[in-house]
C-alpha cells in the first residue's frame, strides 16, 4: 500500500483516475531525466513544475516537460505579465510547501495561477510530482487541467 500525498488526496476528492509510481531518489540527481529514467518512461512524458513570479499578478506556476526550458517571455504573454522571473530556489517551500524535486502542481499552498505545456496533450497519460521525492502521479493531462483549474498554453523555449 502506497502512501497517499495531498496531491493523491486532493484528486481522490476530485474522483480523478490516478496511479503512484514509486522510485528510488538520488539527492544527487533531482533532474527530470533522472527521474522518468527512473520510472521507465521518456523524459517528455515527465511534467515537471516550476513556480515563477510575474511583475502584475505575483507567484505563478508552470508545467512544462522535463526536457525543455520555461519560456519566460512565453508565460509573461499568456498570465498577463510585462516579465516572469523563476522563484529563487530558497522561496519555493516557504511559497508552495513542497520542496526542490517534490513540487506538485496540486495542493500547493495557494491555488496559484496554473499554466500546463500543450504538449502535454501528446500524451493519453503524463508523469507528475505527487509531492514528494520518490513519486509520481499518472493521470491524463485533461485531468490534471482540470483539478488545478489551469491553462493549456505553449510555454516551451523553442529549439
Amino acid at each position: 500500500m502506497i502512501a497517499k500525498t495531498n496531491a493523491a488526496r486532493i484528486l481522490d476528492r476530485a474522483k480523478m483516475r490516478y496511479e503512484i509510481a514509486e522510485y528510488e531518489v538520488d539527492e544527487n540527481d533531482l533532474s527530470a531525466t533522472h527521474v522518468a529514467e527512473s520510472v521507465g518512461v521518456p523524459v517528455s512524458q515527465l511534467f515537471k513544475t516550476l513556480v515563477a513570479r510575474g511583475d502584475k499578478t505575483g507567484v505563478i506556476v508552470g508545467c512544462i516537460p522535463g526536457d525543455k526550458e520555461l519560456d519566460l517571455k512565453a508565460i509573461a504573454s499568456v498570465s498577463g505579465n510585462k516579465k516572469v522571473a523563476m522563484v529563487p530556489m530558497k522561496e519555493i517551500q516557504e511559497l508552495t510547501g513542497y520542496i526542490r524535486g517534490g513540487c506538485s502542481p496540486l495542493g500547493m499552498k495557494k491555488n496559484y495561477p496554473f499554466f500546463l505545456d500543450r504538449s502535454a496533450f501528446e500524451h493519453p497519460l503524463i508523469y507528475v510530482s505527487a509531492g514528494v521525492r520518490g513519486k509520481q502521479l499518472i493521470l491524463s493531462p485533461q485531468d490534471l487541467l482540470s483539478v488545478t483549474r489551469g491553462t493549456l498554453v505553449d510555454i516551451c523555449e523553442k529549439v
